[in-house]
């Protein structure tokens, strides 16, 4: 029987804001969440991004948490009127958003009562049954309800909420990495790395052409959590590479 350990444990990240579909603003969480994840050893195995749309992101957030160990949203839970992450989470799960005590103690302490407005007392309302996210930059936290983590999509102020979280996170054995970058073309060594893509089932390779001042080649990437395997399919990518390059 296989361990805890070797469990493969995944989540999904669903960035939330019409800004980010709009191109105004370009998403900055996904690759950092992505990282360090993966030295938890989770995979990040599926990104969405959802349009301020209460039915879209409360039907998102239904469907993801069913599928994924772990949900990971950013963005909408700053002090606006378009910031309504919070209440569709709340809808998903069919509770009332809340105002919480300690997340209002932490804000009062922070702005002061006279600066404590409406606007920043949205921040400290979430969904009834959550734990709060500390949030050592602006105060207002992020939170947990069951396998869902709302963050805010700030990069410095999400990264600095993940930091709390993080540990408390459970994960198996993280994935390896490793590139062979070469001058080799692409459509020389389709077919041999499809055969070894059939070979190596538990490796996921991936096959990414470049081309710059340098010349053109492809990069091979290949990731497992198995890294017996890992090295002798990265054996096997660089001859078939070699058998190509000019």
């Amino acid at each position: 029987m296989s361990s805890e350990i070797d469990r493969v444990y995944r989540a999904c990240l669903v960035i939330i804001g019409n800004e980010i579909l709009s191109g105004s603003t370009q998403d900055a969480n996904m690759a950092f969440l992505g990282e360090q994840l993966n030295e938890i050893g989770i995979c990040l195995d599926e990104a969405r991004v959802v349009p301020d749309v209460p039915g879209r992101i409360i039907s998102t957030i239904n469907e993801v948490r069913a599928k994924f160990d772990y949900v990971f949203t950013t963005g909408g839970i700053g002090p606006t009127h378009d910031d309504i992450t919070s209440q569709c989470v709340a809808d998903a799960f069919s509770v009332d958003l809340i105002l919480h005590p300690d997340a209002y103690k932490s804000m009062t302490d922070f702005y002061g009562e006279e600066k404590l407005n409406d606007a920043r007392l949205r921040m400290a309302h979430v969904p009834d049954g959550a734990t709060l996210i500390e949030n050592d930059i602006s105060i207002a936290p992020g939170y947990r309800i069951e396998n869902v983590y709302v963050m805010a999509g700030v990069p410095k102020i999400m990264q600095s909420m993940f930091s709390k979280l993080a540990p408390t996170l459970t994960g198996g054995k993280p994935m390896i990495s490793k590139t062979i970058s070469s001058e080799a073309k692409e459509g020389d060594i389709a077919a041999g790395l499809g055969e070894i893509q059939r070979a190596f089932s538990d490796v996921d390779i991936g096959s990414y052409p470049f081309m710059g001042r340098g010349g053109t080649g492809v990069r091979i990437v290949m990731r497992s959590t198995n890294e017996i395997n890992l090295e002798q399919c990265c054996l096997k990518v660089s001859k078939l590479v070699k058998e190509y390059c000019t």
